[in-house]
């Protein structure tokens, strides 16, 4: 299944779906060091990296943005990142650590996917392809 997209950073990933409902701190809520989520939330204790992080929007603080371009020189990093709605903190750290970003608007999507799943991120051709 395909759902249209706005890209934020360019890009393109493949991989595992990890999903939170939750909005996500990368200062405090993801270890910058290791890459496991501290969030109180379903993906609590789970790494991001090599993962297509999926939650809705970020909150927080500034310095997130150099947490994930910490989580990008240890080699924790997510593949990707998919939003509903990305706040600059997310997108600029995803810019600098070459992440692809990418908002999802539709709802149908953030229903369907979920922590497993294996999702296509493809920032040029503004689409996220949901493969079950």
């Amino acid at each position: 299944m395909k759902f249209a997209c706005r890209p934020i950073t360019r890009g393109k990933a493949k991989g595992e779906a990890l999903v939170t409902k939750e909005y996500i701190s990368f200062l405090g809520g993801i270890d910058k060091e290791t890459g496991i989520v501290n969030e109180d939330c379903e993906i609590n204790g789970k790494s991001v990296a090599g993962k297509v992080l999926i939650f809705p929007g970020g909150k927080g603080s500034t310095v997130g943005t150099y947490v994930l371009l910490n989580l990008k020189k240890r080699g924790v990093a997510p593949k990707a990142i998919i939003n509903r709605k990305t706040e600059t903190i997310i997108a600029v750290g995803a810019a600098m650590a070459e992440i692809p970003l990418v908002e999802v608007r539709d709802e149908n999507f953030f229903e369907i996917v979920k922590t497993g799943d294996c999702v296509v991120v493809e920032t040029e051709k503004g689409y996220v392809e949901l493969i079950q």
